[in-house]
């Protein structure tokens, strides 16, 4: 798996994850689980949503000559 999720993206996963569970368990829902798929893929760094479309936040690197 190659990473494509960059710093900020991880950051903002991370934090929108920890809301969702906050929610979830405020209500005493078991639906703020799901805020555990957005802190796995920010530790992980790779979103497996984002193959199909083409999208990476990662910065990318330039090669020298």
């Amino acid at each position: 798996m190659k990473a494509n999720v960059g710093s900020f993206d991880r950051i903002i996963r991370f934090l929108a994850g920890l809301v969702i569970l906050a929610v979830g368990y405020s209500f005493g829902s078991w639906w703020g689980l799901i805020g555990l798929i957005p802190i796995l893929t920010a530790f992980t760094g790779f979103c497996g949503l984002y193959i199909p479309f083409g999208i990476s936040t990662c910065k990318v690197k330039k090669e020298s000559l």
